[in-house]
């Protein structure tokens, strides 16, 4: 287990419940059993908030915790449209080039391919928000 994704986990400041979510979604992992639901606070097109919670596992944890810091002051079609290419993400043609998702990386990585579907539970749960 790499401890940077340890680290990335144990932060926890996003880890909530937002009594007054505009937005909310929950998905489960078939394969692993995670569960992970996230609930939003959006205005004008903008997350102003963002809290997860749920039984996963650490890289889902993990990416949980990256996606809602960088999700944060964001406009929902900018996070929508990385959403859609997280899953590309794994393959080592297409690099992240935006400078404000390359804190991402960390979890992108070949050797974590077999965590594929646990890394993108939370990009997929915020993508059935953001897309609507």
């Amino acid at each position: 287990m790499d401890l940077e994704i340890i680290n990335i986990a144990s932060n926890t400041d996003n880890n909530k419940n937002i009594k007054n979510r505009t937005h909310y979604s929950k998905l489960k992992n078939p394969l692993c059993g995670d569960e992970l639901k996230i609930e939003l606070i959006i205005k004008n097109d903008k997350i102003i908030d963002f809290g997860y919670n749920g039984k996963s596992c650490i890289f889902c944890q993990a990416s949980a915790s990256l996606l809602s810091k960088i999700s944060i002051n964001n406009q929902k079609d900018k996070i929508y449209n990385l959403c859609e290419e997280a899953k590309s993400y794994f393959d080592e043609d297409n690099e992240i080039k935006e400078k404000k998702w390359v804190l991402l990386k960390i979890l992108f990585k070949k050797k974590y391919i077999a965590r594929k579907e646990c890394i993108l539970l939370p990009f997929n749960a915020l993508k059935k928000i953001v897309s609507k």
